[in-house]
């Protein structure tokens, strides 16, 4: 019996990255690592791709051309097909704030370019097991699923409304950041939710509110400022055309009902 036949199948990476000069560096040293290479060069071609040949991993560029690594992120994240792939992201810049967006939307690490190859492998090797052992106690659904470009683009702009709850979004900006424009993404939300994205939005940030009032001691000030109301006012208006109440009156109402069932 030849040795090679129990040997593990080499790990399959997918480097998304319009640098040419990049690309050659991590070529050439995941080459010489025996890992199988696959290569995009925007973040459109790398979600297709990802789609396609379903990676063990994805090395992510940030900034990039046509489709930005954040917006491929959070289409790849909202993809039944693809969510469960580890995404490592490659950056030139230092911004806390960066990492921090990165994280927050599902990757699950950072390369600083200009890289050392013993992190790239390190971190590589390290999710790589951690993927491994999460798919082992799972049966990776996923897998089994039609893709719905559609139902994808949906489920990233929801998560995107919901983490961002307290910023001015508009359906413009909410459009740019998923790779999409304000026309497919309101059509889509028509379509999906009976909703509008701003009546969708303005759903969430008043469902949220309706949880301060009855859980916290904020201040309506405070929670309509971090919420993206422009003021109180607006906020109490919004908030007693979709409950008939007021929000002082609802969180009284709510106080009097958990007093009452202690």
């Amino acid at each position: 019996m030849h040795q090679d036949q129990c040997a593990p199948s080499p790990a399959r990476l997918l480097i998304i990255d319009d640098s040419l000069d990049e690309l050659r560096l991590l070529k050439r040293l995941l080459d010489a690592h025996h890992f199988q290479l696959s290569i995009a060069f925007d973040g459109h071609q790398g979600y297709q791709r990802a789609q396609l040949l379903l990676p063990d991993l994805i090395l992510l560029d940030v900034q990039m051309p046509r489709l930005d690594g954040f917006a491929a992120c959070r289409l790849l994240k909202a993809d039944p097909r693809t969510r469960h792939i580890p995404i490592v992201f490659l950056t030139a810049a230092q911004s806390a704030q960066e990492r921090l967006t990165g994280l927050s939307i599902g990757g699950v690490d950072y390369v600083i370019k200009p890289f050392l190859a013993e992190e790239v492998l390190a971190r590589i090797r390290i999710h790589l097991q951690l993927a491994a052992h999460s798919q082992a106690t799972t049966d990776a659904p996923g897998l089994t699923l039609q893709h719905n470009p559609d139902e994808v683009l949906l489920q990233a702009g929801i998560q995107l409304i919901r983490n961002h709850l307290h910023e001015p979004l508009t359906v413009e900006s909410i459009a740019s950041r998923l790779g999409s424009y304000e026309k497919k993404l309101s059509a889509v939300f028509r379509q999906r939710t009976g909703l509008t994205v701003f009546a969708y939005l303005r759903e969430e940030r008043l469902k949220q509110a309706r949880s301060w009032l009855a859980e916290t001691d904020s201040s309506i000030q405070t929670i309509a400022e971090q919420l993206g109301f422009q003021n109180a006012g607006n906020f109490a208006t919004a908030f007693r055309d979709r409950f008939a109440l007021s929000p002082s009156t609802y969180r009284k109402t709510m106080r009097a009902e958990q007093t009452a069932n202690v």
